[in-house]
Protein backbone atom coordinates (compact mmCIF):
# COMPACT_ATOMS: atom_id res chain seq x y z
CA UNK A 1 0.00 0.00 0.00
CA UNK A 2 1.43 3.34 -0.86
CA UNK A 3 2.53 5.77 1.62
CA UNK A 4 4.62 8.40 -0.28
CA UNK A 5 6.32 10.95 1.18
CA UNK A 6 5.49 13.23 -2.01
CA UNK A 7 1.77 13.43 -1.20
CA UNK A 8 1.60 16.89 0.39
CA UNK A 9 1.37 17.45 4.30
CA UNK A 10 -1.68 19.17 6.36
CA UNK A 11 -5.14 18.83 5.23
CA UNK A 12 -7.04 20.20 2.34
CA UNK A 13 -8.20 24.01 1.82
CA UNK A 14 -11.41 24.36 2.20
CA UNK A 15 -13.53 23.90 -1.02
CA UNK A 16 -14.33 26.71 -2.96
CA UNK A 17 -15.87 27.11 -6.33
CA UNK A 18 -13.59 27.93 -9.02
CA UNK A 19 -12.25 31.84 -9.69
CA UNK A 20 -14.48 33.37 -12.37
CA UNK A 21 -10.99 34.40 -14.41
CA UNK A 22 -10.76 30.39 -14.38
CA UNK A 23 -13.84 30.02 -15.94
CA UNK A 24 -13.96 33.02 -18.45
CA UNK A 25 -14.04 30.95 -21.91
CA UNK A 26 -12.12 34.95 -23.23
CA UNK A 27 -9.28 34.69 -20.57
CA UNK A 28 -6.24 34.98 -21.04
CA UNK A 29 -5.09 31.73 -19.09
CA UNK A 30 -6.08 29.22 -21.38
CA UNK A 31 -6.42 26.57 -18.82
CA UNK A 32 -9.14 24.11 -19.54
CA UNK A 33 -11.58 23.54 -16.57
CA UNK A 34 -12.02 20.28 -17.27
CA UNK A 35 -9.77 17.39 -18.88
CA UNK A 36 -11.58 14.43 -19.78
CA UNK A 37 -9.19 10.92 -20.31
CA UNK A 38 -10.45 8.40 -22.42
CA UNK A 39 -8.18 5.22 -21.64
CA UNK A 40 -7.61 2.92 -24.46
CA UNK A 41 -6.37 -0.18 -25.45
CA UNK A 42 -6.66 -1.48 -29.47
CA UNK A 43 -9.41 0.55 -30.20
CA UNK A 44 -8.59 1.63 -33.86
CA UNK A 45 -12.46 1.42 -34.87
CA UNK A 46 -14.28 2.74 -32.49
CA UNK A 47 -11.47 5.71 -31.19
CA UNK A 48 -12.34 8.09 -33.65
CA UNK A 49 -15.68 8.30 -34.15
CA UNK A 50 -16.26 8.32 -29.95
CA UNK A 51 -13.50 10.91 -29.62
CA UNK A 52 -15.22 13.12 -32.23
CA UNK A 53 -18.90 12.75 -30.58
CA UNK A 54 -17.33 13.60 -27.19
CA UNK A 55 -15.73 16.81 -28.80
CA UNK A 56 -19.12 17.88 -30.71
CA UNK A 57 -21.26 17.61 -27.27
CA UNK A 58 -18.78 19.46 -25.13
CA UNK A 59 -18.68 22.06 -27.60
CA UNK A 60 -22.27 22.67 -27.94
CA UNK A 61 -23.12 21.92 -24.30
CA UNK A 62 -20.14 22.43 -21.87
CA UNK A 63 -19.82 26.84 -21.06
CA UNK A 64 -15.90 26.59 -20.22
CA UNK A 65 -13.09 25.49 -21.62
CA UNK A 66 -12.17 21.80 -21.84
CA UNK A 67 -9.74 19.11 -23.31
CA UNK A 68 -10.14 15.23 -24.46
CA UNK A 69 -6.50 13.62 -23.68
CA UNK A 70 -6.33 10.21 -25.19
CA UNK A 71 -4.45 7.69 -22.88
CA UNK A 72 -3.26 5.06 -24.84
CA UNK A 73 -1.80 1.74 -22.69
CA UNK A 74 0.62 0.02 -24.98
CA UNK A 75 -1.73 -0.72 -27.88
CA UNK A 76 -0.31 -3.17 -30.38
CA UNK A 77 -3.03 -1.55 -33.37
CA UNK A 78 -2.99 1.61 -34.96
CA UNK A 79 -4.78 2.97 -31.84
CA UNK A 80 -1.85 5.26 -31.02
CA UNK A 81 -1.67 6.35 -34.57
CA UNK A 82 -5.24 7.56 -35.06
CA UNK A 83 -4.77 9.08 -31.73
CA UNK A 84 -1.88 11.57 -32.82
CA UNK A 85 -4.65 12.13 -35.63
CA UNK A 86 -7.02 13.28 -33.87
CA UNK A 87 -4.76 15.36 -31.67
CA UNK A 88 -3.08 16.81 -35.23
CA UNK A 89 -6.64 17.84 -36.14
CA UNK A 90 -8.75 19.06 -33.20
CA UNK A 91 -7.11 21.27 -30.95
CA UNK A 92 -8.63 19.99 -27.46
CA UNK A 93 -7.59 16.52 -27.91
CA UNK A 94 -4.03 16.16 -26.95
CA UNK A 95 -2.52 12.27 -27.18
CA UNK A 96 -0.31 10.76 -24.36
CA UNK A 97 1.03 6.91 -25.14
CA UNK A 98 2.02 4.58 -22.34
CA UNK A 99 4.29 1.39 -22.68
CA UNK A 100 2.44 -0.69 -20.06
CA UNK A 101 -1.05 -1.55 -19.68
CA UNK A 102 -3.51 -0.74 -16.67
CA UNK A 103 -6.57 1.80 -16.37
CA UNK A 104 -5.15 2.82 -13.55
CA UNK A 105 -1.71 3.31 -14.46
CA UNK A 106 -3.21 5.60 -17.41
CA UNK A 107 -5.27 7.54 -15.58
CA UNK A 108 -2.77 8.26 -12.60
CA UNK A 109 -0.09 9.50 -15.36
CA UNK A 110 -2.22 11.84 -17.16
CA UNK A 111 -4.20 13.62 -13.97
CA UNK A 112 -1.09 13.89 -12.13
CA UNK A 113 0.49 15.82 -15.52
CA UNK A 114 -2.67 17.78 -15.59
CA UNK A 115 -3.28 21.34 -14.81
CA UNK A 116 -6.91 21.43 -15.40
CA UNK A 117 -8.94 22.03 -11.83
CA UNK A 118 -11.14 19.11 -12.84
CA UNK A 119 -10.02 15.73 -13.76
CA UNK A 120 -12.44 13.39 -15.79
CA UNK A 121 -12.72 10.20 -17.30
CA UNK A 122 -15.06 8.42 -19.33
CA UNK A 123 -14.65 4.65 -21.40
CA UNK A 124 -14.04 4.79 -24.70
CA UNK A 125 -17.37 2.96 -25.56
CA UNK A 126 -19.25 5.84 -24.29
CA UNK A 127 -21.77 3.86 -22.73
CA UNK A 128 -22.70 6.59 -20.20
CA UNK A 129 -25.58 8.94 -21.49
CA UNK A 130 -22.78 12.37 -22.26
CA UNK A 131 -25.53 14.87 -20.99
CA UNK A 132 -24.59 13.22 -17.45
CA UNK A 133 -21.00 15.07 -18.27
CA UNK A 134 -22.21 18.19 -16.74
CA UNK A 135 -24.29 17.19 -13.53
CA UNK A 136 -20.93 15.23 -12.94
CA UNK A 137 -18.08 17.81 -13.09
CA UNK A 138 -21.08 20.85 -11.82
CA UNK A 139 -20.65 19.96 -7.71
CA UNK A 140 -17.00 19.77 -8.39
CA UNK A 141 -16.65 23.38 -10.02
CA UNK A 142 -18.53 24.96 -7.92
CA UNK A 143 -16.36 23.45 -4.32
CA UNK A 144 -19.65 21.35 -3.02
CA UNK A 145 -17.89 17.95 -3.74
CA UNK A 146 -14.55 16.48 -4.11
CA UNK A 147 -15.24 13.96 -6.05
CA UNK A 148 -18.16 12.78 -8.25
CA UNK A 149 -19.02 9.51 -10.02
CA UNK A 150 -21.96 7.65 -12.02
CA UNK A 151 -24.25 5.59 -11.11
CA UNK A 152 -25.93 2.87 -12.84
CA UNK A 153 -27.61 1.61 -9.60
CA UNK A 154 -29.56 4.39 -8.51
CA UNK A 155 -33.42 4.13 -9.10
CA UNK A 156 -33.49 7.12 -11.26
CA UNK A 157 -30.87 5.55 -13.90
CA UNK A 158 -31.77 3.86 -16.72
CA UNK A 159 -29.82 0.78 -17.42
CA UNK A 160 -29.87 -1.73 -20.60
CA UNK A 161 -27.45 -4.47 -20.37
CA UNK A 162 -27.35 -8.41 -20.07
CA UNK A 163 -28.56 -10.14 -16.23
CA UNK A 164 -24.84 -11.77 -16.23
CA UNK A 165 -23.27 -8.36 -15.60
CA UNK A 166 -26.32 -6.72 -13.19
CA UNK A 167 -25.38 -9.57 -10.80
CA UNK A 168 -22.15 -9.57 -11.22
CA UNK A 169 -22.29 -5.61 -10.96
CA UNK A 170 -24.81 -6.05 -7.61
CA UNK A 171 -22.73 -8.53 -6.16
CA UNK A 172 -19.38 -6.55 -6.39
CA UNK A 173 -21.38 -3.35 -4.34
CA UNK A 174 -22.52 -5.72 -2.21
CA UNK A 175 -19.15 -7.44 -1.73
CA UNK A 176 -17.83 -3.59 -1.02
CA UNK A 177 -20.36 -2.50 1.09
CA UNK A 178 -20.42 -5.77 3.43
CA UNK A 179 -16.08 -5.26 3.79
CA UNK A 180 -15.34 -2.06 3.36
CA UNK A 181 -18.19 -0.70 4.94
CA UNK A 182 -18.39 1.26 1.51
CA UNK A 183 -21.68 3.87 1.15
CA UNK A 184 -21.12 4.73 -2.56
CA UNK A 185 -23.56 2.81 -5.01
CA UNK A 186 -21.87 1.92 -8.23
CA UNK A 187 -17.33 1.68 -8.19
CA UNK A 188 -17.08 0.40 -11.68
CA UNK A 189 -18.98 2.84 -13.67
CA UNK A 190 -16.66 4.10 -15.88
CA UNK A 191 -17.59 7.61 -15.27
CA UNK A 192 -16.47 9.61 -12.88
CA UNK A 193 -14.30 13.39 -11.91
CA UNK A 194 -12.37 14.97 -9.20
CA UNK A 195 -10.80 17.71 -8.49
CA UNK A 196 -6.95 18.30 -8.76
CA UNK A 197 -5.87 19.07 -5.56
CA UNK A 198 -7.65 16.11 -4.13
CA UNK A 199 -6.25 14.01 -6.68
CA UNK A 200 -2.95 15.04 -6.16
CA UNK A 201 -2.83 13.83 -2.36
CA UNK A 202 -4.57 10.98 -3.67
CA UNK A 203 -3.33 9.54 -6.00
CA UNK A 204 -0.31 8.69 -4.04
CA UNK A 205 -2.14 6.36 -1.86
CA UNK A 206 -3.56 4.15 -4.56
CA UNK A 207 -1.67 1.30 -5.57
CA UNK A 208 -3.52 -0.57 -7.81
CA UNK A 209 -3.06 0.06 -11.81
CA UNK A 210 -5.76 -1.58 -13.25
CA UNK A 211 -8.99 -2.14 -12.54
CA UNK A 212 -9.44 -2.18 -9.20
CA UNK A 213 -8.08 1.41 -9.65
CA UNK A 214 -11.12 3.58 -9.27
CA UNK A 215 -12.79 1.09 -6.29
CA UNK A 216 -9.75 1.74 -4.65
CA UNK A 217 -9.63 5.52 -5.11
CA UNK A 218 -13.26 5.78 -3.60
CA UNK A 219 -12.53 3.61 -0.80
CA UNK A 220 -9.72 5.94 0.36
CA UNK A 221 -11.75 9.19 -0.28
CA UNK A 222 -14.93 8.18 1.62
CA UNK A 223 -12.87 6.76 4.61
CA UNK A 224 -11.20 10.39 4.73
CA UNK A 225 -14.19 11.97 4.64
CA UNK A 226 -14.15 13.03 1.05
CA UNK A 227 -17.56 14.14 -0.37
CA UNK A 228 -18.50 12.20 -3.61
CA UNK A 229 -21.31 12.72 -5.40
CA UNK A 230 -23.17 10.52 -7.17
CA UNK A 231 -24.90 11.20 -10.57
CA UNK A 232 -27.57 8.82 -11.76
CA UNK A 233 -26.90 7.97 -15.60
CA UNK A 234 -28.28 6.42 -18.47
CA UNK A 235 -26.19 3.71 -19.16
CA UNK A 236 -26.33 0.92 -22.34
CA UNK A 237 -24.00 -2.27 -21.97
CA UNK A 238 -21.12 -2.73 -25.15
CA UNK A 239 -21.27 -6.16 -26.41
CA UNK A 240 -17.74 -5.69 -27.30
CA UNK A 241 -16.57 -5.24 -23.92
CA UNK A 242 -12.77 -5.82 -23.75
CA UNK A 243 -13.26 -6.70 -20.26
CA UNK A 244 -12.10 -10.27 -18.76
CA UNK A 245 -14.85 -10.73 -15.94
CA UNK A 246 -12.90 -13.77 -14.13
CA UNK A 247 -9.65 -12.24 -14.33
CA UNK A 248 -10.97 -8.49 -13.51
CA UNK A 249 -13.29 -10.26 -10.45
CA UNK A 250 -10.14 -12.04 -8.64
CA UNK A 251 -7.76 -8.75 -8.86
CA UNK A 252 -11.05 -6.84 -7.61
CA UNK A 253 -11.33 -9.47 -4.41
CA UNK A 254 -7.42 -9.21 -3.91
CA UNK A 255 -7.74 -5.41 -4.19
CA UNK A 256 -10.91 -5.55 -1.18
CA UNK A 257 -8.55 -7.53 0.51
CA UNK A 258 -5.63 -5.69 0.26
CA UNK A 259 -7.28 -2.52 1.28
CA UNK A 260 -8.86 -3.57 4.10
CA UNK A 261 -6.25 -4.95 5.87
CA UNK A 262 -4.41 -1.49 5.24
CA UNK A 263 -7.20 0.25 6.81
CA UNK A 264 -7.63 -2.12 9.77
CA UNK A 265 -3.85 -1.38 10.64
CA UNK A 266 -4.07 2.08 9.95
CA UNK A 267 -1.23 2.32 7.55
CA UNK A 268 -2.69 4.98 5.49
CA UNK A 269 -2.23 8.75 5.97
CA UNK A 270 -5.77 9.73 4.89
CA UNK A 271 -5.46 12.86 7.80
CA UNK A 272 -3.87 14.32 4.72
CA UNK A 273 -7.01 14.65 3.08
CA UNK A 274 -8.81 15.99 5.96
CA UNK A 275 -11.11 19.20 4.60
CA UNK A 276 -12.30 22.05 7.14
CA UNK A 277 -15.87 22.54 6.97
CA UNK A 278 -15.62 25.62 4.64
CA UNK A 279 -15.20 29.77 4.78
CA UNK A 280 -18.11 30.44 7.21
CA UNK A 281 -17.01 32.20 10.59
CA UNK A 282 -19.08 29.90 12.57
CA UNK A 283 -17.31 26.84 11.07
CA UNK A 284 -14.47 27.67 12.82
CA UNK A 285 -13.33 26.14 16.41
CA UNK A 286 -14.78 27.42 18.94
CA UNK A 287 -13.42 27.53 22.51
CA UNK A 288 -14.85 25.63 25.69
CA UNK A 289 -17.24 23.24 22.69
CA UNK A 290 -16.62 19.65 22.51
CA UNK A 291 -16.70 18.04 18.95
CA UNK A 292 -18.01 14.74 18.38
CA UNK A 293 -19.42 14.17 21.62
CA UNK A 294 -22.20 12.00 20.14
CA UNK A 295 -20.63 10.20 17.49
CA UNK A 296 -17.40 9.28 20.38
CA UNK A 297 -20.37 8.08 22.57
CA UNK A 298 -22.11 5.53 20.02
CA UNK A 299 -18.59 4.11 19.13
CA UNK A 300 -17.85 4.38 22.87
CA UNK A 301 -20.52 1.81 24.04
CA UNK A 302 -20.24 -0.51 21.43
CA UNK A 303 -16.83 -0.84 22.17
CA UNK A 304 -17.22 -1.20 25.67
CA UNK A 305 -20.20 -3.49 25.03
CA UNK A 306 -18.09 -5.89 22.79
CA UNK A 307 -14.86 -5.17 25.23
CA UNK A 308 -17.31 -6.52 28.50
CA UNK A 309 -18.77 -9.69 26.83
CA UNK A 310 -14.70 -10.59 25.56
CA UNK A 311 -13.50 -9.85 29.56
CA UNK A 312 -16.44 -11.97 30.80
CA UNK A 313 -15.28 -14.50 28.52
CA UNK A 314 -11.65 -14.79 29.23
CA UNK A 315 -12.56 -14.30 33.07
CA UNK A 316 -14.06 -17.65 33.14
CA UNK A 317 -12.02 -19.06 30.83
CA UNK A 318 -8.78 -18.31 33.63
CA UNK A 319 -11.18 -18.98 36.37
CA UNK A 320 -11.27 -22.54 35.18
CA UNK A 321 -7.53 -22.14 35.82
CA UNK A 322 -6.84 -19.18 38.50
CA UNK A 323 -8.09 -17.12 41.68
CA UNK A 324 -10.53 -14.88 41.02
CA UNK A 325 -8.14 -11.95 41.52
CA UNK A 326 -5.42 -13.73 39.01
CA UNK A 327 -8.61 -14.48 36.27
CA UNK A 328 -9.81 -10.86 36.68
CA UNK A 329 -6.16 -9.22 36.15
CA UNK A 330 -5.34 -11.17 33.54
CA UNK A 331 -8.55 -10.74 31.33
CA UNK A 332 -8.88 -7.21 32.23
CA UNK A 333 -5.40 -6.46 30.82
CA UNK A 334 -5.76 -8.44 27.63
CA UNK A 335 -9.30 -7.06 27.04
CA UNK A 336 -8.11 -3.75 27.93
CA UNK A 337 -5.46 -3.77 24.91
CA UNK A 338 -7.97 -4.86 22.50
CA UNK A 339 -10.08 -2.14 23.81
CA UNK A 340 -7.76 0.41 23.41
CA UNK A 341 -6.66 -0.41 20.10
CA UNK A 342 -10.74 -0.42 18.78
CA UNK A 343 -11.34 2.73 20.68
CA UNK A 344 -8.31 4.65 19.03
CA UNK A 345 -9.07 3.69 15.65
CA UNK A 346 -13.18 3.30 15.26
CA UNK A 347 -14.13 5.96 18.64
CA UNK A 348 -11.69 8.70 18.48
CA UNK A 349 -10.70 8.18 14.97
CA UNK A 350 -6.92 8.33 15.30
CA UNK A 351 -5.19 6.47 12.26
CA UNK A 352 -1.73 5.33 11.72
CA UNK A 353 1.38 4.40 13.92
CA UNK A 354 2.07 7.38 15.58
CA UNK A 355 1.94 7.29 19.26
CA UNK A 356 0.51 4.06 19.18
CA UNK A 357 2.93 2.50 21.93
CA UNK A 358 1.82 5.91 23.87
CA UNK A 359 -1.82 5.44 23.79
CA UNK A 360 -1.09 1.85 24.65
CA UNK A 361 0.83 2.89 27.35
CA UNK A 362 -1.77 5.66 28.78
CA UNK A 363 -4.45 2.78 27.70
CA UNK A 364 -2.75 0.71 30.68
CA UNK A 365 -3.41 3.47 33.01
CA UNK A 366 -6.20 3.46 32.53
CA UNK A 367 -6.71 -0.22 33.11
CA UNK A 368 -4.88 0.23 36.49
CA UNK A 369 -7.52 2.20 37.77
CA UNK A 370 -10.25 -0.02 36.13
CA UNK A 371 -8.35 -2.99 38.21
CA UNK A 372 -8.47 -1.45 41.07
CA UNK A 373 -12.05 -0.67 41.06
CA UNK A 374 -12.91 -4.25 40.02
CA UNK A 375 -10.38 -5.95 42.20
CA UNK A 376 -11.80 -4.01 45.12
CA UNK A 377 -15.30 -4.76 44.35
CA UNK A 378 -14.13 -8.17 44.42
CA UNK A 379 -12.07 -8.14 47.64
CA UNK A 380 -15.12 -6.50 49.35
CA UNK A 381 -17.29 -9.15 48.17
CA UNK A 382 -15.03 -11.89 49.48
CA UNK A 383 -14.84 -10.24 53.02
CA UNK A 384 -18.54 -9.64 52.94
CA UNK A 385 -19.66 -13.43 52.03
CA UNK A 386 -16.61 -15.72 52.49
CA UNK A 387 -17.04 -17.71 49.38
CA UNK A 388 -19.61 -16.02 47.09
CA UNK A 389 -21.19 -18.17 43.89
CA UNK A 390 -19.74 -17.62 40.58
CA UNK A 391 -22.92 -15.74 39.74
CA UNK A 392 -22.62 -13.05 42.23
CA UNK A 393 -19.26 -12.55 40.86
CA UNK A 394 -19.90 -11.67 37.81
CA UNK A 395 -22.80 -9.11 38.71
CA UNK A 396 -20.50 -7.22 41.03
CA UNK A 397 -17.60 -7.17 38.37
CA UNK A 398 -20.49 -5.80 36.05
CA UNK A 399 -21.08 -3.30 38.30
CA UNK A 400 -18.05 -2.43 39.02
CA UNK A 401 -16.81 -2.57 35.22
CA UNK A 402 -19.94 0.25 34.50
CA UNK A 403 -17.93 2.66 36.75
CA UNK A 404 -14.91 1.97 35.24
CA UNK A 405 -16.45 2.47 31.89
CA UNK A 406 -17.65 5.48 32.86
CA UNK A 407 -14.04 6.83 33.83
CA UNK A 408 -12.00 5.19 31.15
CA UNK A 409 -14.48 7.12 28.15
CA UNK A 410 -13.53 10.76 30.42
CA UNK A 411 -9.91 9.79 30.64
CA UNK A 412 -9.93 8.59 26.95
CA UNK A 413 -11.61 11.47 25.83
CA UNK A 414 -9.64 14.35 27.93
CA UNK A 415 -5.88 12.84 27.98
CA UNK A 416 -5.54 9.82 25.55
CA UNK A 417 -7.23 11.04 22.44
CA UNK A 418 -7.86 14.52 23.31
CA UNK A 419 -8.76 16.62 20.41
CA UNK A 420 -6.14 19.17 19.36
CA UNK A 421 -7.76 20.43 16.01
CA UNK A 422 -9.70 23.01 17.86
CA UNK A 423 -6.26 24.18 19.73
CA UNK A 424 -4.25 23.95 15.87
CA UNK A 425 -7.06 26.30 14.84
CA UNK A 426 -7.57 28.63 17.44
CA UNK A 427 -3.65 29.06 17.31
CA UNK A 428 -3.96 29.68 13.26
CA UNK A 429 -4.91 32.88 12.41
CA UNK A 430 -7.56 33.29 10.45
CA UNK A 431 -5.44 36.11 7.89
CA UNK A 432 -2.66 33.03 7.46
CA UNK A 433 -5.02 30.50 6.29
CA UNK A 434 -4.29 30.21 2.78
CA UNK A 435 -7.60 30.42 0.25
CA UNK A 436 -5.77 28.93 -3.07
CA UNK A 437 -3.61 26.20 -3.41
CA UNK A 438 -1.08 28.74 -4.60
CA UNK A 439 -0.97 30.69 -1.29
CA UNK A 440 -0.49 27.31 0.69
CA UNK A 441 2.09 26.58 -1.64
CA UNK A 442 3.61 29.61 -0.73
CA UNK A 443 3.35 29.33 2.53
CA UNK A 444 5.36 25.81 2.93
CA UNK A 445 7.86 26.26 0.80
CA UNK A 446 9.29 22.91 1.68
CA UNK A 447 6.07 21.20 -0.47
CA UNK A 448 7.46 22.88 -3.67
CA UNK A 449 8.92 19.99 -5.66
CA UNK A 450 6.27 17.95 -4.29
CA UNK A 451 3.79 20.08 -5.77
CA UNK A 452 5.82 20.84 -8.99
CA UNK A 453 5.95 17.15 -10.03
CA UNK A 454 1.87 16.63 -9.85
CA UNK A 455 1.88 20.03 -11.72
CA UNK A 456 4.02 18.68 -14.47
Amino acid sequence: MRTDTDTPWGSLPAREHLPVEALDARGPTGVPVLDVTIPVYNEEQDLESCVRRLHDHLARTFPYRFRITVADNASTDRTPAVAARLAASIPEVTAYRLEEKGRGRALRTVWSHSDSPVLAYMDVDLSTDLNALLPLVAPLISGHSDLAIGSRLARSSRVVRGPKREFISRAYNLILKSSLSARFSDAQCGFKAIRREVAERLLPMVEDTGWFFDTEMLVLAERAGLRIHEVPVDWVDDPDSRVHIVSTAVADLKGVWRVGRALAVGALPLDRLARPFGDDPRDRGISGVPRGLARQLVGFCVVGALSTLFYLLLYSVFRSAAGPQLANAGALLVSAVANTAANRRLTFGVRGRERAVRHQAQGLVVFGIGLALTSGSLAALDTASGSPAHATELAVLISANLAATVLRFLLFRAWVFPDRRGDEQLAARPDQVPAHGDDQLAARPDQAPAQERNAR
